[in-house]
């Protein structure tokens, strides 16, 4: 059975975390300005103040053919339109997923949004009890919400916005929750007071400590980012510190200029 929503084992992230023990399956959606009916549908209500839909993972890698992005277009389109055919779909892909994962004695993982921050899981993962969803997202408040035990999250981190940045990296001491960051080069050893782990690796976040930075290396057109959302850790203060320049200007705009 081929799945209609999801996909198993085309991701050159998720499958680094795959085989004997974990398979993730992801979900690929159009993220920005989809119109329908004659509005638009932005399927990541945070991107423009985060400015990650800049250099959005929507076009790294396979993002970047033409063929994959008219086939999450597709599947946008059919959750504008038809709604429930939409999500009846999903669930016959998650259904299908868990059962031959299980059958082989492996954990099921889910990432359903895989290129959106609609979240999806919160909803569908109690139902879901076998199997172990996780996200990355920019809302900032379900950190705090008493979330499925089946759903993991790590806060997407973006200087686009200072405040934002902010709220997340103080997100991350009030409860533990991880803050993925966006490098433009190699990765710093600590970030704002906290270790930087390689998120790399793999994808399997729910197995990553608390209370630590997640840090990626830019790719497709976040290499040339420079709206803020990939960041340049080039100040490490007196204490160890480590900050990006952007930060540095925002603390001290009047030894260093604003930004």
């Amino acid at each position: 059975m081929t799945y209609q929503i999801i996909g198993v084992g085309n991701n050159a992230k998720t499958i680094k975390g795959d085989g004997s023990e974990y398979v993730t399956a992801i979900r690929y959606l159009k993220p920005f300005k989809t119109v329908y009916n004659g509005k638009v549908h932005n399927l990541c209500a945070l991107a423009e103040k985060a400015q990650c839909h800049v250099g959005c993972l929507n076009t790294a890698g396979r993002g970047a053919m033409n063929a994959v992005q008219r086939g999450r277009e597709r599947k946008t389109m059919w959750m504008l339109s038809d709604p429930i055919g939409f999500y009846d779909a999903l669930n016959a892909d998650i259904t299908t997923f868990i059962r031959r994962q299980r059958k082989q004695g492996i954990q099921p993982c889910i990432r359903l949004g895989g290129t959106d921050d609609k979240g999806d899981a919160i909803k569908l993962a109690p139902h879901y009890p076998d199997a172990q969803f996780y996200d990355y997202t920019k809302v900032v408040k379900r950190a705090y919400q008493d979330l499925p035990k089946n759903y993991h999250i790590t806060l997407s981190y973006s200087e686009a916005d200072m405040d934002y940045a902010n709220q997340v990296h103080q997100a991350v001491l009030d409860t533990g929750v991880n803050m993925a960051v966006v490098f433009r080069d190699k990765l710093p050893a600590t970030f704002r007071g906290l270790r930087v782990i390689d998120g790399d690796k793999d994808d399997l976040r729910f197995l990553d400590p608390k209370g630590v930075v997640v840090g990626l290396k830019a790719k497709g057109k976040a290499k040339r980012d420079d709206t803020g959302f990939v960041i340049d850790p080039n100040w490490t203060l007196p204490d160890g510190t480590v900050w990006s320049d952007r930060m540095m200007r925002h603390k001290y705009p009047d030894i260093l200029g604003n930004v």
